[in-house]
């Protein structure tokens, strides 16, 4: 999906308000429309059919995000440029997110890995620099041990 390369051409041309990034809602839908050069009935139609889900204001009001309108704007390319109808472009923005979904889980997990291999590497270090504390000095004699079974059972 082109969705990085639109959004970093919209964050450049778009300022955002002081603590506002990305992915907060603060266009009403006429200026998404304009910046995503679509139609608002469009817009409406695409948060209906859940390509696009823009945020809420307590009276309902739609505000689109930088990252709303770069998906709007990826929708709109998929569907003239490559002629992928709606309900494929559904699919492939589900699957888009799965998959960005995926990164971040196999991520946190080589972290979890990294830090697990970091700590049994730090174990092994104190076991080894314990190995010349532990030892202890032994006679060097010979003894016979001879042991008799109880035969009682």
């Amino acid at each position: 999906m082109t969705t990085g390369r639109s959004r970093t051409k919209l964050s450049m041309t778009v300022g955002f308000p002081p603590g506002a990034n990305e992915d907060t809602p603060v266009f009403v839908i006429s200026v998404a429309a304009e910046l995503s050069g679509l139609h608002a009935q469009t817009l409406r139609s695409y948060d209906r059919l859940g390509l696009v889900s823009p945020g809420r204001t307590a009276a309902g009001g739609r505000r689109y995000s930088a990252r709303d309108i770069a998906l709007l704007r990826e929708v709109q390319r998929l569907s003239q440029e490559e002629g992928v109808n709606l309900a494929g472009i559904k699919r492939i923005i589900e699957l888009e997110n799965e998959v960005d979904a995926l990164r971040e889980k196999v991520q946190e997990l080589m972290t979890e890995v990294a830090a697990a291999h970091a700590a049994a590497e730090q174990a092994a270090a104190q076991v080894h620099a314990s190995y010349r504390r532990d030892l202890v000095p032994v006679r060097q004699e010979t003894a016979l041990v001879v042991w008799k079974p109880d035969r009682k059972r």
